[in-house]
């Protein structure tokens, strides 16, 4: 394929060469003779290119390819008996020969478009890539230049000297996997005599054990090194396979592949090979449009994949992207609707991303035809199973016209994983800590088998007989795994030790896939290093079971795999919603704000309740007095790897009390550079509860938003973005404004735009405490459907920084057509330069302001809709 891309490359030619002749001389003293065969009228082809009797083309590269695939179907039957295999090689030797003998191979396959000489270029991040030869002077059209992916055979340092490679030897697969069960066994051990140092203070094997767990440690971290390998290795087919695809359906495609060299375990390498496979022949196939097409599409006739792997929280992420025409999103409504599996009313209420999830459905394909590469409806069914059979997950994106990206998250390892020890019906279970998003504490005096009885005062409901959990803004499906699992009554002394801890349940909330459910247990341990075993055999039709461990007490316990456990149950593919929650109801893909939101009360500096949006908070902690720290005059944490802020409510910290409830908020953006976090200090936190903010002019008491009624008892809801501003002044990109304005009208009517949950959570509540009826989008395109939907808004208020769709360009689609077009429009940013204000007024905004800026906000929507309503009446 080198050669392919650069006929002039004489050296490369002649390493082929040498090869092939080398392989055809050992047949001949070897006796093998079907290989001598092959060999030999690959070697005469090979022979004429090196004379420059004939030039390099794609024709013939692709019967001296056939040609090597035939020598590796024979050497690895060679391999496995000891003997050549029987095949017959007539038609292959053959049409070599009539290559090297002048005259041409076959007459190519004709195709429904003049196909152009297909391209493909491999491209790679490490090792350092190294320029081929320029492409010589055409036949058009010009295949792209390339850059190989592999390192000179003999790399050699600037100053001419060969580099001195690495020392290696060679060691059996079952060596190392005997080695790695000796250290699971290890580890096991050196977890049961921790457990007994334990139970004895003072031991005096307290210190040997602690080096000895050391020790553990670091050799469980060597053998697991030699197990791993990288991912490149599971890549090493798709170049060329790539390559014949695009022979195959007249297209030019590039391959690049970044993060080869990253790292993961050979078993779970040895299970994504196939998935890799299919879904790059997904995007060459489905994705990338012909040259043509793409030509017309003002595109380059070279169609792009690039494949990415990277390190993340533990996981390997792998992102398979094109630059082709996008999924075909209406096609996907159109077939969900014609196989049944929604109705038109379900899909007006789903984002895109839920309607792509269908793709993963056995047998649902939007394919025209038939062909050998697609349209049989299978294949991404199993892709999504083999991906979560190993504790991974698989999502789609897609962006119409610009392409699609598939992304893969793996775990780097199935062999030893860190777990937490669950115990339901009297039994212990571990779930993978990897698949754990939280965890939640329901008061069993409210419930019943972890069921409400009382649905007013528990967030546990019933929905069509299926238990929920009301967590924040959405609805999640519950699974009790005592009844699931048809697990005895605790015994009493267990009965009596709930009814002490005030029977209490707890939901761990699992990642499903894409999705999200929780898992009602009776008790919560710790979460504790295990050693994976595969489950028996007659154990394995028990889909919920993903294998099984020994803890440090001896006793061995089942490991729970919440993937199976969601299909058992049937609650796989999606999350539960119901038409009105919490923060909202559904709308055309949006949340429409409603007359009730989620609070967390707590006391502060007194004995009067307060109250923040619940869907603000990103975490509940307890500070210890020893972890609060002084920084430049003000009183930090160390939280999770950095310095936090903290930021007393009462204006100060009771240095006396043993540790104090602290509201984490956490605003994390990636895309836009932006991880921050900050503790606000309270006394105590009392409930959560869900009550109806009322709108109140506090005068000069700044950082309170409004009033709820909470247990009958007027509750102080406090201005968020006011105790934001305590621990970073630029939290919003700016500093804190002057001056209040009054309250918008009830009846007005206002649409919020913006992609961060943080600033949802943060802006939903403020303007409906201002007697706003608000509505949410998570992106301009959810907004763009809901004006398609016909839907009605008095005023905009729209983020200028998202992705795919930005705000200028929201409010240029706005402003051009449509219902909109004449809607009060305003910008919210952090960014608030002279050119970047004008840049946002010339595109089309009414009004831009300062983010967050709550009473700049107010103040611009109450004057923008007093000068809308003249120009409506008069219409």
């Amino acid at each position: 394929m080198k050669l392919e891309r650069a006929p002039d490359d004489g050296q490369t030619l002649s390493l082929i060469f040498r090869q092939v002749h080398t392989i055809k001389g050992t047949c001949g003293f070897l006796g093998l003779a079907r290989l001598e065969r092959v060999a030999h009228a690959a070697e005469n082809v090979l022979g004429k290119l090196r004379d420059r009797v004939f030039p390099v083309t794609p024709d013939v590269i692709s019967a001296v390819l056939a040609g090597v695939d035939s020598i590796k179907e024979i050497v690895t039957g060679i391999a496995a008996t000891g003997n050549e295999p029987a095949g017959d090689d007539t038609a292959q030797i053959a049409a070599l020969n009539a290559i090297a003998e002048g005259k041409g191979p076959p007459a190519p396959v004709p195709v429904a478009e003049p196909a152009p000489a297909p391209a493909i270029a491999v491209v790679a991040a490490a090792p350092p890539p190294v320029a081929a030869a320029p492409p010589p002077a055409p036949p058009p059209p010009p295949a792209p230049v390339a850059r190989e992916a592999a390192a000179p055979e003999h790399a050699e340092t600037p100053t001419g000297e060969p580099v001195g490679a690495a020392q290696t030897i060679r060691v059996t697969v079952d060596v190392l996997e005997d080695l790695m069960t000796l250290v699971s066994e290890l580890v096991l051990t050196r977890n049961q005599l921790l457990q007994l140092a334990r139970r004895q203070e003072n031991s005096a094997f307290a210190v040997p054990l602690q080096r000895l767990s050391q020790i553990t440690s670091d050799l469980q971290e060597g053998v697991m090194k030699t197990r791993m390998q990288p991912i490149g290795n599971a890549w090493n087919k798709l170049p060329r396979l790539v390559r014949d695809l695009a022979r195959d359906l007249g297209k030019k495609i590039e391959l690049t592949m970044l993060g080869a060299d990253t790292e993961l375990d050979r078993q779970v390498l040895e299970l994504i090979k196939d998935p890799l496979t299919h879904m790059v022949r997904n995007s060459g196939d489905h994705g990338l449009e012909t040259p043509t097409e793409r030509r017309a599409a003002g595109k380059s006739e070279t169609g792009r994949i690039t494949l990415n792997a990277f390190h993340e929280g533990g996981h390997i992420i792998i992102e398979i992207t094109d630059d082709g025409r996008g999924l075909p999103v209406d096609k996907i409504r159109a077939k969900i609707v014609s196989k049944g599996l929604a109705t038109e009313a379900e899909l007006a209420v789903m984002s895109e991303s839920q309607v792509l999830r269908y793709i993963f459905r056995p047998g649902f394909s939007t394919a025209a035809a038939v062909t050998s590469v697609s349209g049989r409806g299978v294949g991404m069914d199993v892709v999504k199973t083999n991906i979560e059979r190993i504790g991974g997950a698989i999502e789609l994106s897609s962006r119409s016209g610009q392409g699609s990206t598939v992304s893969i998250k793996i775990p780097l390892t199935l062999a030893i994983a860190s777990a937490l020890i669950v115990q339901a019906g009297g039994e212990r279970f571990a779930i993978p800590q990897l698949s754990v998003v939280e965890l939640v504490r329901a008061s069993a005096g409210d419930t019943e088998d972890g069921v409400a009885k009382d649905e007013g005062q528990s967030r546990i409901e019933r929905i069509n007989d299926t238990p929920v959990l009301r967590l924040r803004d959405r609805l999640l499906p519950l699974v009790n795994l005592r009844e699931l699992l048809d697990l005895a009554a605790l015994e009493p002394a267990q009965d009596q030790l709930a009814a002490d801890d005030g029977g209490a349940c707890y939901i761990v909330v699992t990642q499903v896939g894409t999705s999200t459910c929780g898992i009602i247990v009776d008790a919560v341990f710790d979460t504790e290093e295990i050693v994976v075993k595969p489950v028996a055999p007659i154990l394995r039709h028990v889909t919920m079971f993903s294998g099984n461990t020994i803890l440090g007490d001896g006793s061995v316990i089942m490991i729970l795999d919440p993937n199976g456990i969601a299909r058992a149950t049937g609650i796989a593919g999606g999350e539960a919603r119901l038409p009105e929650v919490a923060a909202g109801k559904q709308t055309a893909g949006g949340v429409q704000s409603s007359d009730r939101t989620a609070l967390l009360i707590f006391r502060a500096g007194g004995a009067e309740p307060k109250a923040v949006p619940l869907g603000l908070v990103a975490r509940l902690e307890h500070i210890a007095r020893d972890k609060v720290e002084t920084s430049a005059g003000q009183p930090v944490t160390q939280y999770r790897g950095r310095l936090m802020p903290l930021v007393p409510l009462s204006g100060v910290i009771d240095m006396e009390r043993d540790s104090h409830p602290v509201l984490v908020f956490s605003d994390v953006d990636r895309g836009a550079g932006r991880d921050r976090a900050m503790g606000l200090v309270v006394d105590e936190i009392v409930d959560v509860a869900e009550d109806t903010l009322r709108d109140e002019l506090y005068g000069d008491r700044p950082g309170l938003l409004g009033t709820a009624v909470s247990d009958g008892r007027a509750t102080d809801v406090i201005d968020t973005a006011y105790w934001l501003r305590q621990a970073f002044q630029d939290w919003f990109g700016g500093s804190a404004g002057n001056g209040r304005a009054g309250s918008g009208r009830a009846a007005s009517r206002v649409l919020v735009v913006e992609d961060t949950d943080f600033f949802r959570h943060l802006l939903v509540p403020a303007l409906s405490a201002a007697g706003y009826e608000v509505t949410a989008a998570s992106d301009a395109a959810q907004a763009l459907r809901m004006r398609e939907a016909g839907i009605m808004f008095d005023a905009i208020v729209s983020d200028i920084e998202m992705p795919d769709m930005n705000g200028l360009e929201f409010i240029r689609r706005v402003r051009a057509e449509g219902p909109w077009a004449d809607l009060p429009v305003i910008a919210l940013s952090g960014h608030t330069q002279p050119h970047e204000i004008e840049a946002g007024r010339n595109a089309g905004f009414t009004d831009y302001v300062q983010k967050f800026e709550r009473d700049a906000l107010l103040a611009s929507l109450q004057q923008c809709l007093a000068q809308s309503r003249p120009q409506a009446l008069a219409a």
